[in-house]
């Protein structure tokens, strides 16, 4: 079985600690160790380095070797330019399977938190052995939602299609992709909807054909860069196809258009969080709401369900703070309430076109 990690998002949620420079799956949010570094982790020891994949941006190859020592230099997969998730997993479906065509391949991403780690192997296991079992399907590895999120995408599953190892695989529905707070509440209620993580396990052929069918144009360019897969132009042929590809998202591409005969569920409390932005991360390691999250150098004074990061030397105190995020870095101070963190990104795309554009 081999695994593909994602790793070239910009993260600008978790500005101004994630930058272009460096995006905050490469950044020690957690500990001392990224949560690039972190997803490795919980693919070992079952999957060998050489078995281990890593996409990014080209401009990322540097710091990802750096973080990655022991991962082969051919296993990192660069992408000359940002096209989406629907071309990067294209570009990594059509390198792999010119060599691993009928091997199982599990997705997953550089910037989550799985606190059950053990539960999560387990589980990749047993989709390595039901993957081989039930040709021609993708496996969906979904949480069991804890709250009504708005920022995450539902799968609503169906009866039990069968059992391995104690892991019930559920049939397919649909896909949900952020409702509305009230819908939400109705997923949350309902019992049969789990949250969509984007991780998922299948064979490398029946990506193949899934990008045939339902992404032709694209396929087209995949073909090529399949073609010079081991040859001395293939560098120059993926600079010269892979900008030229529309910037698909991989659900809408490919996902959307998969027969739900195709498609298997797991649902599992893996204590899994998506740390995508300031408010996400403060929920993934809180005790309580209430309770507040800090980092560093600081002093939290008659303060309530905050979170203050301090990346600098100097001390940061704050005093009667209800709701806020308070990140301290040593060029930008951010201050601003938890249900303000998703006007980041606009901010961060209008500093990008003004003289403070080195700090984006």
């Amino acid at each position: 079985m081999k695994a593909i990690i994602f790793a070239g998002g910009v993260g600008t949620r978790l500005w101004p600690l994630s930058r272009r420079k460096s995006p905050k799956q490469f950044e020690k949010v957690i500990g001392d160790k990224s949560t690039l570094q972190l997803a490795v982790e919980r693919l070992q020891p079952y999957f060998k380095w050489e078995d281990i994949f890593v996409a990014t941006h080209e401009r990322y190859v540097s710091i990802v070797s750096k973080q990655l020592p022991k991962l082969l230099p051919m296993n990192i997969i660069g992408e000359p330019e940002s096209r989406d998730v629907g071309p990067a997993v294209g570009l990594a479906t059509s390198i792999l399977y010119k060599k691993y065509a009928n091997e199982p391949v599990v997705i997953i991403w550089s910037d989550h938190l799985v606190g059950k780690p053990e539960l999560f192997q387990q589980l990749l296991l047993t989709c390595n052995r039901a993957t081989q079992k039930t040709k021609n399907k993708i496996i969906f590895i979904s949480q069991k939602p804890r709250f009504a999120s708005q920022n995450l995408g539902w799968i609503k599953y169906g009866k039990v299609a069968f059992k391995e190892n104690n892991f019930n695989f559920y049939t397919f529905e649909s896909f949900h992709y952020r409702p509305d707070i009230n819908r939400a509440k109705e997923f949350l209620q309902d019992g049969s909807y789990t949250w969509n993580l984007g991780y998922f396990v299948t064979t490398l052929s029946f990506l193949w054909s899934m990008y045939q069918k339902h992404q032709p144009d694209i396929f087209r360019g995949l073909k090529e860069i399949y073609n010079s897969v081991g040859s001395s132009q293939f560098k120059a042929v993926v600079s010269k196809v892979y900008p030229k590809f529309p910037k698909v998202s991989f659900d809408s591409g490919i996902l959307e258009n998969i027969d739900s005969d195709n498609a298997l569920v797991i649902s599992e409390d893996l204590k899994w969080s998506d740390i995508g932005a300031w408010e996400a991360l403060k929920e993934a390691l809180q005790t309580s709401p209430d309770k507040n999250v800090s980092r560093g150098k600081v002093l939290v004074t008659d303060c309530r369900d905050s979170l203050v990061y301090n990346y600098s030397d100097q001390l940061v105190v704050t005093i009667d703070l209800d709701g806020f995020i308070v990140i301290n870095t040593d060029d930008v101070v951010l201050i601003c309430h938890k249900h303000s963190v998703p006007k980041i990104k606009k901010l961060v795309e209008k500093l990008a076109e003004s003289k403070n554009d080195h700090l984006v």
